[in-house]
């Protein structure tokens, strides 16, 4: 039997090479996502059978290595300070908006260092190493064109593969189903690519891309292997699926790692709603998506840092249960939207009645969130002309929802490419493509009051007996997973092409003496979480 099964792939990989030829020969150009593809899934499945048979090896070999390396961290944190000190007057020549967003980054790094829930005991480790794979990401596809074509490139196969859920939607709602957009439009969206994301996991395909990603932020910046799943998880699945990753180990969570998750699932949004977002026009979402995964970490960390001895594990478990089911996710969006919008247009009468009182009946809640939110868009890059808008689309985004906050910020979009006056009645009707790029960093995530309480009744409903533990770091994962977006905004908002490649080249430094400084992590385990 084992004979037939091994013959039987031989043959089938055999029809693969050779068609893959087949396809170039006939026409290259047409045949190069195929050969990509191919390439890559050819070179990771090397890697996982070499892995398997010579990573223990390797990593012994290596440890006189890490050993010399490790003692001396100083000298790559004065490296680090003398590049820093030299960026900021860099970064100052090209123009003050790129400084603004540079010193932005700073101040939230400092807060959260100044608040912290245990001062002087930050992991350096894990801040700059978070920071600089955001610098990585950021330089790989905003800086470079290679990485704008392949952005360009894939959302345009992402448009492609959403527009597919287009056929079911007017098969069942009828040809005039945009007119309905939200409904009938978007929330088709999210139920196709809930479908396809529950096919990848049966198949194993999500739960291994999961693996390498969180084994890459794991050995990097020296979080645990149940933080790094959690976080890896959020780039692709939703605050409340992630969790069921790491089911099995929740109850056995330190505080410090309790407050690590909840502020990733808060800092990331799931890749079905990431389609439906995308639908409403922003562009730039995949790539915040991605971002927001280290700074998350990065910031849960220095903001409650660990003070306890967590468990080290590293077994993937439970993830074949997949995305949830997607007629529940898109129930919850609509009723949640419609209550949060009655409740906003009742907020905004009540506020304008009080205002006629004092002679000021444009009082709304949006219009103190402008004012409330105004400094941090201002000190994220965005221009004075336009943060009183940023700021208000922050504060929807955080007491109502990011979808209300995303669709506003569709309409702007919108009267921007329809060409009309910037100003009717003193009022802006739009904001630059520039402050539309800060915004989208800066909305990209669940971090808003509703989805802490949903968060912590979910990892209550699995460990019961750690409530209290969860919703006390309830508050401050939703401003840590809120500081992680607008970092992310800040490196979005710097458009200074040297300030990222010399931090990507000191990143990736920074990458290669932590990849060998793994003392910590027990080699019996590394064969299961090792990518």
């Amino acid at each position: 039997m084992f004979n037939m099964l091994y013959r039987f792939s031989g043959y089938f990989l055999q029809l693969l090479r050779n068609s893959l030829i087949a396809a170039c020969v006939l026409n290259f150009n047409r045949a190069i996502e195929l050969l990509v593809i191919s390439l890559v899934t050819l070179f990771f499945l090397v890697w996982d059978w070499t892995m398997e048979r010579y990573g223990n090896s390797v990593w012994e070999e290596l440890y006189p290595i890490r050993n010399c390396l490790r003692k001396n961290w100083i000298i790559y944190v004065s490296l680090l300070m003398t590049v820093v000190c030299w960026l900021v007057l860099d970064t100052a020549k090209r123009g003050t908006r790129q400084l603004m967003s540079f010193c932005g980054l700073l101040v939230l790094v400092f807060l959260m260092l100044l608040f912290s829930k245990h001062p002087f005991k930050w992991p350096v480790q894990t801040l700059l190493c978070g920071v600089g794979l955001q610098f990585v990401f950021g330089l790989l596809v905003l800086r470079t064109s290679f990485g704008l074509d392949a952005l360009r490139w894939l959302g345009k196969k992402v448009e492609i593969f959403m527009s597919y859920a287009d056929v079911g939607a007017e098969f069942v709602f009828g040809p005039k189903y945009v007119d309905h957009f939200f409904v009938f439009k978007v929330m088709p969206i999210l139920v196709f690519l809930s479908t396809v994301i529950s096919i990848l996991f049966y198949i194993g395909l999500m739960p291994w891309l999961i693996r390498k990603i969180g084994f890459i932020m794991q050995v990097t910046m020296g979080t645990s292997p149940t933080e790094s799943m959690a976080a890896a998880g959020n780039i692709f699945l939703g605050q409340t699926e992630s969790l069921l990753l790491i089911r099995p180990f929740i109850s056995r969570l330190t505080c410090s790692e309790i407050h690590a998750v909840i502020t990733g699932g808060l800092a990331s949004i799931s890749g079905s709603i990431l389609g439906a977002f995308i639908s409403f026009g922003p562009s730039h979402l995949l790539t915040a998506t991605l971002m927001s995964a280290p700074a998350s970490l990065a910031v849960a960390k220095i903001f409650w840092p660990e003070t306890e001895t967590p468990s080290s594990t590293s077994v993937l478990e439970a993830a074949s249960r997949g995305a949830s089911n997607a007629v529940d996710i898109v129930a919850n969006i609509v009723v949640h939207l419609i209550s949060f919008l009655a409740l906003l247009a009742f907020v905004d009468a009540l506020l304008s009645w009080l205002g006629e009182m004092l002679d000021c009946p444009e009082l709304s809640f949006s219009l103190i969130c402008s004012y409330v939110f105004m400094p941090l868009s201002f000190v994220m890059g965005v221009s004075w002309e336009d943060s009183f808008i940023v700021g208000e689309l922050i504060g929807i985004k955080t007491f109502v929802n990011e979808f209300v906050a995303y669709q506003k910020m569709s309409e702007l979009i919108k009267r921007r490419k329809a060409g009309g006056p910037e100003y009717v009645g003193n009022v802006k009707q739009y904001i630059s493509v520039h402050s539309e790029a800060i915004a989208t960093y800066a909305l990209c995530g669940f971090s808003n009051i509703a989805s802490v309480g949903m968060v912590i009744g979910v990892m209550s409903s699995i460990a019961p007996e750690r409530r209290a533990d969860f919703s006390s770091c309830g508050f401050r994962a939703l401003i840590a997973g809120s500081v992680s977006c607008f970092m992310t905004a800040c490196i979005a908002g710097d458009r200074s092409f040297f300030f990222t490649f010399i931090c990507h080249l000191f990143t990736l430094g920074l990458i290669c003496i932590n990849l060998i400084n793994l003392s910590s992590i027990n080699l019996s385990n590394k064969c299961t979480f090792w990518p």
